[in-house]
């Protein structure tokens, strides 16, 4: 059994996941007041001003592409922090990434004039973490998938993970999830 990592189809062919533990939308970094009224996505690719930075080779650029953002206005940087300071200059209108990254980093960095704007469900759902286990390990993922739904979504739960950010829309996701 591994700590949580993302279930995707490639990791998929050599292990079995759990139910998931955690939920982590996409979001925007933008200038404080969101000059732009962007809302996700499909806003930034309407937008023929809209400027984007990503990271390279991080999902969220994919997914620009994927909403019709022309790749002549997606910036690409190397470090979450070179990204940022794109937004902060007024060099790029919009940063990509997963919104917990961006709540942590606002955190750290009070006085900057930004703010995040979660890209909603209905336009790209958001990324779920599970724990992994080898494939024939089927009876361990039963259990822990027992103890999992028994826990997720409580008081306790909540509270444990509010500690790193984790809002309860968030927690009620991965509560609520039937896969």
């Amino acid at each position: 059994m591994t700590t949580g990592l993302f279930g995707t189809d490639e990791r998929r062919k050599s292990a079995r996941f759990s139910r998931p533990i955690w939920a982590l939308p996409d979001g925007l970094l933008v200038a404080k007041s969101n000059p732009l009224g962007l809302s996700g996505y499909q806003s930034v690719a309407d937008n023929p001003n809209a400027r984007l930075a990503v990271i390279r080779d991080q999902f969220q650029h994919r997914s620009a592409v994927e909403f019709g953002v022309d790749e002549n206005r997606i910036m690409i940087f190397e470090t979450y922090k070179e990204a940022a300071k794109a937004v902060r200059e007024g060099r790029a209108d919009a940063y990509a990434s997963v919104g917990m990254a961006h709540t942590g980093f606002i955190v750290q960095n009070a006085e900057w004039p930004i703010e995040l704007i979660l890209v909603p469900p209905n336009e790209k759902p958001p990324a779920f973490g599970s724990f992994a286990f080898w494939l024939e390990e089927t009876e361990l993922l039963r259990e822990v998938d027992a103890v999992l739904s028994q826990y997720l979504g409580t008081e306790a739960h909540r509270k444990m993970v509010g500690k790193f950010g984790f809002s309860d829309q968030e927690v009620d996701l991965v509560a609520a999830f039937e896969g």
